[in-house]
């Protein structure tokens, strides 16, 4: 279940684009499918429907919603696989180095490190 924290210093708006997003990436929603209306989420997390709306317009100016008038919002086709390059562009540039600096910090050698990874892939 989705929770929308009002307290939080991240925004609700942010908090609604943010969760369609994360839907959109794990394949809940995929390329084409109707997402749930304004309204149905603003009553379903009782979300006033002005704060839904903005995060959803922020999907859309990123290209992953599109309006289709009278219909609704709807996953745009390239979605999902601009949602892949940008989860993993963040991985390299932010993940990829806090694993190093870490085995770094604690003697692991670069091929430890690799020998590590090699071993993951194969369970």
């Amino acid at each position: 279940m989705v929770k929308f924290d009002a307290d939080s210093i991240v925004p609700l708006y942010q908090q609604v684009a943010d969760e369609l997003t994360r839907a959109i990436s794990a394949g809940v929603y995929r390329a084409g499918d109707q997402v749930p209306s304004t309204t149905e989420i603003s009553r379903e997390y009782q979300l006033n429907p002005a704060t839904v709306l903005k995060g959803m317009n922020i999907l859309v100016g990123n290209g992953l919603l599109e309006k289709r008038r009278g219909l609704g919002m709807f996953v745009t086709t390239g979605a999902p696989a601009q949602l892949h390059r940008e989860l993993k562009q963040e991985f390299f540039a932010k993940q990829l180095p806090e694993l190093v600096r870490a085995a770094q910090e604690l003697g692991i050698s670069r091929q430890e490190l690799i020998d590590a990874l090699m071993n993951q892939e194969q369970s």
